[in-house]
């Protein structure tokens, strides 16, 4: 995102009065605004003889960041980007492959909603597992809840193995998917934005990353907490992780996998939680439930732009 001072030109408000008193808090742009403490930003600004003003400057800053958006694309453009390099990656499970068409598609950010235990959290170890093990390149699994298992890996890992090949062979390719596997322990939506950010600036700078996937289980437990209230601080840093995630898909063709959990909804009915502003930011939306006792779990289309709403299929090893 912009510096402050090339907001300037456009919005009076940031002016270099408003620049100045945020580089007093050590704010020099748009990111640096977000790190910060909404609530104790506005307390120091009304220290100020022109804490009103600084105080729509501030606000001004929230709605900048809450109507970004890509640039507009027409037809022939976007047809060109869907076949520029957008290949599927596999998740590991014949049936959830054949239904999602060959897979999670590079360039797109995928959603799993779905109640606790019913299997997304699986879906991402799995996915991780079998691009690693096929050694399509390296995945990134930022991990919000302790929710990544080594063990699990392996356990994916030995149900796929190819017993044609010795016991030598088949540890030094386990030691392979495991090296291929970054993981990253985030418990707060400012480290997951320092992580984006970090990341998103490797990518720029390094050739032969080889990174193919990133996976968030789950976003909605970083995000959440930051929404109370009748505040815009939370939304922005919504739509900032929201804009890193597709602009890290689009800009560097991987493969964004997220969880995100359920709540309450009208008439007893849950629905996926983050609220409709959320809504449209995913590409494709996919539910993953379970019925108690079960050990199938059915995964159903809630959004995708190449297939119909309410497709699904079942599979049995989550």
């Amino acid at each position: 995102m912009a510096p402050l001072k090339s907001l300037e030109v456009n919005y009076s408000l940031i002016d270099s009065d408003f620049q100045q008193f945020c580089a007093s808090q050590g704010i020099f742009s748009v990111e640096d605004f977000l790190m910060h403490d909404l609530y104790v930003l506005v307390a120091l600004a009304e220290q100020y003889p022109t804490s009103d003003r600084l105080k729509e400057g501030i606000t001004q800053i929230l709605s900048i960041i809450e109507s970004q958006h890509q640039p507009w694309q027409n037809g022939l453009e976007l047809l060109e980007d869907s076949q520029n390099c957008k290949q599927f990656l596999p998740v590991g499970c014949q049936r959830i492959d054949a239904f999602l068409h060959g897979g999670l598609q590079q360039g797109f950010l995928t959603e799993l909603v779905g109640p606790s235990s019913s299997g997304k959290t699986q879906v991402c170890l799995l996915a991780a597992s079998s691009i690693a093990k096929t050694n399509l390149g390296k995945v990134m699994f930022i991990d919000t809840g302790n929710s990544f298992s080594a063990k699990r890996i392996v356990e994916f890992f030995n149900q796929n193995a190819d017993h044609a090949y010795s016991a030598v062979n088949d540890n030094k390719i386990l030691q392979q998917v495991l090296d291929n596997i970054i993981c990253r322990s985030v418990f707060d939506i400012f480290k997951l934005l320092d992580v984006l950010h970090e990341l998103l600036n490797n990518l720029n700078y390094q050739t032969g990353h080889n990174l193919k996937m990133l996976v968030v289980d789950s976003i909605s437990s970083l995000i959440t907490p930051v929404l109370g209230g009748n505040g815009a601080h939370g939304h922005a840093l919504m739509a900032t992780a929201g804009f890193l995630l597709k602009k890290l898909a689009h800009d560097h063709n991987l493969a964004v996998l997220i969880t995100n959990h359920m709540v309450a909804g009208e008439g007893g009915l849950t629905k996926p939680a983050l609220g409709e502003s959320w809504k449209s930011i995913p590409h494709v939306r996919l539910m993953v439930s379970r019925e108690p006792a079960s050990n199938i779990s059915t995964m159903s289309v809630l959004m995708h732009p190449a297939m119909a709403v309410g497709s699904r299929v079942e599979c049995g090893i989550l």
